[in-house]
């Protein structure tokens, strides 16, 4: 059979690192074990319009690798020509660049590693919350610049001890947030999800949960997004409910672009609505130059904190991704059962409520 993977180029430093798994260069891992078995694994980055090397060879290959990090867009229109698609696999957390309903509709099974990457993101959420909030980048710019004027700076640096910090989502990413953000002595922690966390997990972190959105954004000093994307997601954070958060308040988004608005953003950021902003997701991705949350400053030139999407694909990361990708591959070829935590869309039907209530 044919495996087509959809990865990134990692040109010279995949030469140099072979534990950059996730790139064209080093294919998670996976070629010669396929070839063992006697399967074609096709590899490349190219996966945008028509004659792209994704849209020439999903024709027919019988399973797709792809990445949210270099994702190829597996939409209703491209499964019709995929006669042979039977499994669709994500080496990595996230899969809404599938059209799940038409993944449904197909019979076509979309699975991910579950939980590959989830502290490599939630490590990046706390770092990017203490970059905004302590104003780390115009200070590490003003070094390089060769100038010094501490009050600069400092007129829009602040502790994270004292401040009321919330996540919107609170599963196996939002949690760890909560949880990496207890030693801080925040003077709260709030999230909002639809599903209440166990008892324990309230009692142990301290937490708690509120139930309206306007509420939530209005009572938090840092609003961190940790929900997948899906129908009930897609611009949640928009121009309406950014005017409701405390004017001021830092927003960090390691989720998915399209969450977010990006001209709501830019709008609330550069009117000082918003201190910061910081993340490293994009819609779409790779983002074009023109992107507006490349340049995007407040008033005082700072707060943003974007980089480009990285922070679920550290070489720890990278090297559960692989393994976890290996695992469903060989479960597949060998009609074993798939680990229930992977499936997103089983034979004809959702297997999960993480991509909203169905």
């Amino acid at each position: 059979m044919k495996v087509l993977a959809i990865l990134y180029n990692g040109f010279k430093a995949a030469q140099q690192e072979p534990r950059l798994l996730g790139t064209v260069e080093n294919k998670l891992g996976l070629d010669k074990w396929l070839a063992s078995r006697g399967h074609e694994l096709v590899v490349s980055s190219s996966k945008d319009g028509p004659d792209s090397d994704f849209q020439k060879h999903i024709t027919d290959a019988e399973v797709l690798i792809t990445t949210p990090f270099h994702p190829g867009y597996l939409t209703r229109d491209i499964m019709d020509k995929a006669k042979n698609l039977k499994i669709c696999i994500t080496a990595g957390v996230g899969s809404d660049h599938v059209d799940l309903n038409a993944a449904v509709e197909h019979k076509i099974q979309v699975l991910e590693v579950s939980g590959s990457n989830v502290t490599s993101v939630a490590e990046h959420v706390v770092m990017s919350i203490l970059n905004l909030v302590r104003n780390f980048v115009p200070a590490h710019e003003m070094i390089e610049r060769g100038d010094w004027q501490v009050s600069d700076i400092a007129r829009n640096a602040f502790d994270l001890e004292g401040k009321v910090v919330g996540t919107i989502g609170a599963g196996r990413i939002g949690y760890r947030v909560l949880q990496r953000l207890a030693p801080f002595d925040c003077k709260e922690l709030l999230y909002y999800d639809y599903a209440p966390l166990p008892a324990n997990a309230v009692s142990n972190l301290k937490v708690r949960r509120v139930e309206d959105l306007d509420q939530f954004v209005s009572e938090c000093d840092v609003v961190t997004v940790n929900c997948p994307l899906h129908e009930g997601t897609r611009g949640l954070v928009n121009e309406e409910l950014l005017s409701k958060f405390k004017p001021g308040a830092w927003l960090v988004n390691t989720a998915r672009g399209a969450i977010c608005d990006a001209e709501a953003v830019k709008k609330a950021l550069e009117s000082g609505q918003l201190s910061g902003y910081a993340g490293d997701v994009w819609n779409v991705q790779p983002a074009p130059k023109s992107h507006p949350w490349r340049t995007m400053k407040n008033p005082l030139g700072g707060g943003n904190g974007m980089t480009p999407h990285y922070s679920g694909t550290t070489l720890d990361a990278q090297a559960r991704y692989a393994s976890g990708t290996k695992s469903i591959l060989e479960n597949y070829l060998d009609g074993k059962p798939q680990e229930p935590q992977n499936v997103i869309v089983g034979m004809g039907k959702y297997e999960t409520k993480a991509y909203g209530q169905r």
